[in-house]
């Protein structure tokens, strides 16, 4: 594993980069599990090619029910793969040979880098790393407070903006904890995509720590209001089609998802959501989400 350079860090301001193509729209019908595991035929990883040079993985329902979203992004000099799965095993879930082959495409040369980062530390978005533990050219940040955080700077500065440069394309980078202690979203000035690991997507938002994710929700809403923002990102979809409704934990077939992508006018309806919270804590269904606060 190489050591690899980490990002340039600022206070604010955006990155001057070309704005974001608007001709590939994100219509995508996602494998979503089946009936039967044992009958399930679908892929263990799909891919979605969004352009040449943006890829967006899902895991199969069926390997695990968490079904998260990854995200593969090249640039000129190196990719990021943002989150690594919920599953280790390269016999369930062969990311490694995925991604490998992804990058044979696109970049067969040798010496062509890899890094891999992740939204959070929980265990559904960073089991695959060991795949590429012995990968050449490869540095992988662990996910936890004490190595990620530092990799960003955010353990000097956790309002800095972070700048992981893939050679020709800089992705900005945000501590925002509220999710989980260590979240890290994300943005993409070349596609215009705001990752949002699980602080933001259509399902459960699971809120460990309420004043956090109240500020983290604020900084998104003032950073996606300066910058051409054309989707938000989740690693999840756990809403169905009927508004306020979610699947079941552990559902391994939801063949009535809603779309991925939000806006960042969700942005704004998860704040005013938040300003409901009663001291109850308790459980708040929304058309698009659902506010789960929890100590």
């Amino acid at each position: 594993m190489d050591a690899g350079s980490g990002p340039n860090r600022s206070a604010g301001g955006s990155t001057p980069q070309s704005p974001p193509s608007r001709e590939h729209p994100l219509d995508v019908a996602w494998i979503h599990g089946s009936p039967s595991a044992k009958h399930n035929t679908d892929p263990e990883i799909q891919v979605h090619a969004h352009d040449e040079d943006t890829y967006i993985l899902r895991q199969n329902m069926a390997v695990h029910y968490e079904a998260p979203f990854l995200f593969l992004l090249f640039g000129a000099d190196r990719a990021v793969l943002v989150d690594t799965g919920a599953t280790g095993s390269d016999a369930f879930f062969p990311l490694r040979r995925v991604v490998d082959e992804l990058i044979a495409a696109r970049h067969p040369e040798d010496g062509y880098g890899l890094l891999v980062l992740h939204t959070h530390a929980h265990g559904d978005h960073v089991a695959g790393d060991g795949q590429f533990a012995d990968r050449p050219h490869t540095t992988v940040v662990d996910a936890g407070l004490g190595t990620a955080w530092p990799y960003f700077g955010f353990d000097a500065d956790p309002d800095a903006v972070a700048r992981v440069d893939l050679g020709g394309r800089v992705l900005e980078c945000l501590a925002t904890p509220g999710h989980h202690e260590t979240a890290v979203t994300f943005y993409d000035p070349a596609t215009g995509f705001l990752l949002t690991g699980d602080s933001v997507y259509p399902g459960r938002l699971y809120i460990q720590d309420v004043p956090a994710f109240t500020r983290s929700i604020d900084r998104l809403i003032d950073f996606a209001a300066r910058r051409p923002v054309t989707h938000v990102l989740g690693c999840h979809i756990e809403m169905t089609a009927v508004p306020g409704v979610d699947y079941p934990v552990r559902t391994t077939y939801q063949p009535d998802e809603p779309p991925l992508q939000l806006t960042p006018d969700h942005l704004r309806r998860v704040r005013a959501a938040l300003t409901e919270l009663g001291e109850d804590r308790a459980w708040r269904p929304y058309d698009d989400f659902v506010l789960c606060p929890h100590d």
